[in-house]
Order: structure tokens, then C-alpha cells, then sequence
């Protein structure tokens, strides 16, 4: 893994921060990106004495952006060797009969089409090169439902067939696509689905053991580290707290 190119989105915090952190000790140049630049800068400075990190304020919502980035990005880290596809979110937890509209469309502006777009620029020169991987961060959200999942389980759902779509137009090229679909994990993920409010999101993990940012960066590190015949296409993991529940029935008691 060492001397590779890594582009992250989404890497002001959480799984993008974690997976800057432990790749940058293999020696890697990393491009970060993330809305918000002072994380990015902070992570810049911590990280800048084992590894060339290039940063990028970008909103992958915005298809113009994300093309400027790509291929405005210096020479040395202009050969993307490993991107990952982090940035995501979701709002809310209402039914989807009173759900925010506009909460909708930013979860499929950033969960569904930021991953097309970051894809589509990068891809390319993948494929000129004929090496290179794509990982997808995706959710057991899209795998399995639960109530107030509706449009965040179907973006990551989205994200986990666009992925094994992609396997299908890459045969034949030594470009290898792979998603992990992580289940409960505690960052800054609640926080955001509730707004900043505090108290919703840490009775979300109260009295589990969820799993970390570090252990999904874990995982992508032995992802990337297989050898180069070998693809994983999909991992799904999961807090030895969390599994699946019963079917949900109703009953009328009247």
C-alpha cells in the first residue's frame, strides 16, 4: 500500500478523518476533501509528518466542483490510485408522510449523486492506467429497512447496486470496486440526523458498544491490502450488539 494516491471525501471527520489517519502511515499521498476546510486543515497538520496531503474544500453535491477538483488537483497527486466514496448522511427519522422535503433531496443530492459524480472524474483515469479501486461506504440501511429509513436506506441502497454495477462495466480491467455497508457505528452520524441535538443522538448508542470510525477504516485498510486478483465486493459488519429484528405486524385490538 505504500506510495498509493487516496482520495477521500467526507474527510473532515468520522470514517473519511479515520481512514486518513491509517492510511497515512503507509508513507501514501492523500487528497482530502470536506464542506468544511478547519478540520481539513487541522488533519493536514496532524498528518503532514508521515504523509503529502493535498486539501479540498468541496460540497460533492455540486457536479461543476467536484470536476474542478479532479482535474484541477496538482501533478504528483493527479494519478488516483484509491478513492474512497465517504461523504454521506442522513436527516431525520420521521415517516415518510411527514418527512422534510428538502431533508430528502440532500441525502439524495450528497448520498447518491456526490458518489456519481466523484466516480464518474475519477474513473477515467482509472481505467487509462488499468489499476486502481473504488470503495463505497454504504449502510446495512440499504440492505435492510427499518421505520424513518425511507429515503436513506434507499440512497445507500442505491449505492450498493451502483457499486456491483460498476464491477460489470470494469470487467476486464484490473480496476477493482468494492462497498462495505457498515451498521450501527458511533461518530458524528446521529448528530447530524438530529440536528445538533445531542440528546437524541446519544440515546442512540446508550448502553452498546457500536462499532468506531477506526474499525470501519480498519476495514478498508485490509480491503485495499488483498492481493491484486482479489476483489471484495461487498462487506456488510455490524456492533456484536446490533442484529436484525422481528417482522413488524400490526394488530387491530378493536
Amino acid at each position: 500500500m505504500d506510495g498509493k494516491t487516496v482520495f477521500i471525501t467526507g474527510a473532515s471527520s468520522g470514517f473519511g478523518a479515520a481512514c486518513a489517519r491509517i492510511l497515512a502511515t503507509a508513507g501514501n499521498r492523500l487528497v482530502l476533501t470536506a464542506r468544511r476546510i478547519n478540520p481539513l486543515l487541522q488533519l493536514q497538520e496532524e498528518l503532514a509528518a508521515t504523509a503529502d496531503v493535498h486539501i479540498i474544500p468541496l460540497d460533492v453535491r455540486d457536479r461543476e466542483a467536484v470536476q474542478g477538483a479532479v482535474a484541477g488537483l496538482p501533478e504528483r497527486f493527479r494519478a488516483i490510485d484509491i478513492l474512497i466514496n465517504n461523504a454521506g448522511l442522513a436527516l431525520g427519522l420521521e415517516p415518510a408522510h411527514e418527512v422534510d422535503l428538502d431533508d430528502w433531496d440532500t441525502m439524495v443530492d450528497t448520498n447518491i449523486k456526490g458518489v456519481m459524480y466523484c466516480t464518474r472524474f475519477v474513473l477515467p483515469g482509472m481505467v487509462a492506467r488499468n489499476r486502481g479501486h473504488i470503495i463505497t461506504i454504504s449502510s446495512t440501511a440499504g440492505a435492510w429497512p427499518y421505520p424513518g429509513g425511507n429515503v436513506y436506506g434507499g440512497t445507500k441502497a442505491f449505492v450498493t447496486q451502483f457499486s456491483r454495477n460498476l464491477r460489470c462495466d470494469l470487467l476486464g480491467t484490473q480496476v477493482r470496486v468494492s462497498c462495505i455497508q457498515p451498521g450501527m457505528a458511533e461518530t458524528e452520524f446521529s448528530k447530524v440526523r438530529f440536528k445538533g441535538d445531542n440528546e437524541k443522538s446519544a440515546n442512540v448508542y446508550q448502553g452498546t458498544k457500536p462499532l468506531t470510525a477506526g474499525d470501519i477504516a480498519e476495514t478498508v485498510r485490509w480491503i485495499i491490502s488483498q492481493p491484486p486478483h482479489v476483489n471484495i465486493n461487498t462487506l456488510e459488519l455490524m456492533s456484536i450488539d446490533q442484529s436484525w429484528g422481528p417482522f413488524a405486524i400490526h394488530r387491530d385490538t378493536k
